[in-house]
C-alpha cells in the first residue's frame, strides 16, 4: 500500500496539482492523533475538497475573482500518524518548501497542525506574526490532559517561544468551559478576546465595525505585522458546524465569520488554515461546505488583493 487510506485523492476546485507553478495552494494535514473528544478529522482534507466541487467555477460573489488558474493543489502532506512529535517533525521541511513557493491554505487535521505552521512561518518571515483566532475554545493550555501538547495547548506555545505578537492575538468565538487564567489568557498577554456572548446578534458589517474597527487599529498600532488566519470549525454553532470533534452550543453563524473573513479581506494576510472539520459526525455535509467556502472566499480575498507568497 503506497499511502494511508484516509488521504485525499481529489483536488480542491477541481484545481490542478501544478506543483510550485502558481501563487496560491492549498494542502491537506490529515492528522487527528491529538483531539481530545471525538477523532474524524483526519478525514477533514477530503471532506472539504470534495464539498468545494460545489463551488463550479468558483467566480466569488463580492470580490469578482476566481482562484481559477491561480490556484494549485498539492494534496495531503505524507505524514506518520501516531506520534505527534514525528507527525511535527515531517511536517517541518515540507511547509517550509510550500510556504516559500506558494501563498498556502492548509485543510485539516485538528489544531495541533497550527503550531508548527506558526513556527514555519515565523521562520521564514523572520519575525513573530498577528493572528487571527476562530474558536470555540481558547486553546491556551499549559498541557494536554497530562501530555506536554496536543490541539488545546497551541496557543500558550505559541506565545511562550515568541512565535506571535502577543498584543494582536485576536480570539473570535471563544466559549468553552475552562478556567479563568486559561480563558484570560490571551487578554492578559495584551491579545484581544471577542468571545461568543458579546457577538451575539452581531451579524453585518454595521453591527461588527466595532469588531473589525479594533482588530483593525490593533494591527496599525503594531506596525501591521504579517497576519497569519486559523480558522477552526467549532467556533461556529453545531446547527451550522455538527462535524466537529468538540462541539460546543451557543457559536457563531456562519454569515459572521463570512462578515469578517470579508471585511478584513485587506489586512496582510500570509497563510490559514482550516482544522477540525470531522465528517463522521457531519449531517447533509453542513461542516464541510461551511468549511470549503471560508477557505474559497479567503482565497478570493487574497486574490482580490494581489497577496501572493512572500507578500
Amino acid at each position: 500500500m503506497s499511502s494511508f487510506a484516509f488521504l485525499s485523492d481529489n483536488r480542491f476546485l477541481k484545481v490542478d496539482a501544478a506543483p510550485g507553478t502558481r501563487p496560491y495552494a492549498v494542502a491537506g494535514i490529515g492528522w487527528d492523533g491529538s483531539t481530545t473528544n471525538r477523532p474524524g478529522a483526519r478525514f477533514g482534507p477530503r471532506a472539504i475538497r470534495q464539498a468545494s466541487h460545489m463551488l463550479c467555477d468558483g467566480v466569488h460573489p463580492l470580490f469578482d475573482v476566481t482562484p481559477d488558474g491561480l490556484l494549485a493543489d498539492a494534496g495531503d502532506l505524507p505524514l506518520p500518524n501516531t506520534s505527534l512529535q514525528a507527525m511535527r517533525e515531517a511536517m517541518t521541511p515540507l511547509v517550509d518548501a510550500l510556504i516559500r513557493q506558494q501563498h498556502m491554505a492548509w485543510l485539516g487535521g485538528d489544531h495541533s497542525i497550527t503550531l508548527p505552521l506558526l513556527r514555519s512561518y515565523r521562520r521564514w518571515l523572520g519575525r513573530p506574526l498577528a493572528v487571527i483566532h476562530f474558536d470555540a475554545h481558547c486553546d491556551t493550555w499549559e498541557d494536554h490532559f497530562g501530555e506536554p501538547s496536543g490541539h488545546g495547548t497551541w496557543v500558550y506555545e505559541a506565545m511562550q517561544e515568541g512565535l506571535v505578537v502577543d498584543a494582536c492575538f485576536m480570539q473570535l468565538g471563544i466559549r468553552s468551559a475552562g478556567v479563568r487564567e486559561a480563558r484570560e489568557y490571551v487578554r492578559e498577554r495584551g491579545g484581544l478576546i471577542f468571545d461568543a456572548r458579546s457577538l451575539r446578534g452581531l451579524e453585518s458589517p454595521a453591527q461588527l465595525a466595532p469588531v473589525l474597527t479594533a482588530m483593525r487599529e490593533r494591527l496599525a498600532a503594531h506596525g501591521h505585522p504579517p497576519v497569519y488566519l486559523t480558522l477552526d470549525i467549532d467556533a461556529l454553532d453545531p446547527a451550522f458546524a455538527p462535524g466537529t470533534g468538540t462541539p460546543e452550543p451557543g457559536g457563531l453563524t456562519t454569515n459572521q465569520v463570512f462578515t469578517v473573513l470579508e471585511e478584513l479581506a485587506g489586512l496582510p494576510f500570509v497563510g490559514m488554515d482550516c482544522v477540525e472539520v470531522a465528517p463522521p459526525y457531519d449531517h447533509a455535509e453542513l461542516s464541510s461546505y461551511a468549511a470549503a467556502r471560508f477557505v474559497w472566499t479567503y482565497l478570493c480575498g487574497c486574490i482580490a488583493r494581489g497577496a501572493h507568497a512572500g507578500a
